[in-house]
């Protein structure tokens, strides 16, 4: 075999197996992208999605002990539960995703600018997971926040 024909038939094939891989790069799965819930780094359990039944909660606080100053958070199951009012009442509580929907950073509050804040690349989300500042271009997930006496749960 020649020299040229060699380097063709070899090119040829290296083609094909890089296409190979492209493609197979391009399809990802779902476990290699972060989901909201998993705090980010990809894989790990999907938050769960409000209203999908059972009726239990995905995130609960006794208030007698925890979140008992305004600015006081709260982080389990892929959501951060913050106390922005004082008052046990459901308004004077947030739940949002804690993966940031830009790249699944997990996000932090800050307080003092009432708002969540990814450190990652600073995309900016009011209290409602509402995005004020990209690059996130899609809105947190809002979770319902029910108060029964002292219990908190988050669904």
């Amino acid at each position: 075999m020649e020299r040229q024909e060699f380097l063709s038939k070899f090119g040829i094939g290296v083609v094909a197996v890089c296409a190979g891989c492209a493609l197979a790069a391009c399809g990802g799965s779902k476990a290699d992208n972060p989901s909201p819930g998993t705090g980010g780094g990809g894989g790990g359990t999907p938050a769960p999605t409000p209203g999908t039944g059972g009726g239990s909660a995905f995130l609960t606080a006794d208030l007698t002990n925890e979140l008992t100053a305004v600015g006081s958070i709260k982080t389990g199951n892929g959501i951060i539960l913050v106390r922005l009012a004082a008052g046990n009442v459901a308004s004077s509580f947030t739940a949002v995703q804690i993966a940031c929907t830009h790249e699944g950073t997990s996000i932090n509050y800050n307080a003092g600018q009432n708002k969540f804040i990814c450190p990652l690349h600073g995309s900016e989300f009011n209290t409602n997971g509402n995005v004020i500042l990209g690059p996130a271009a899609a809105n947190l997930q809002h979770y319902t926040v029910t108060i029964t006496g002292t219990s908190l749960a988050v669904s």
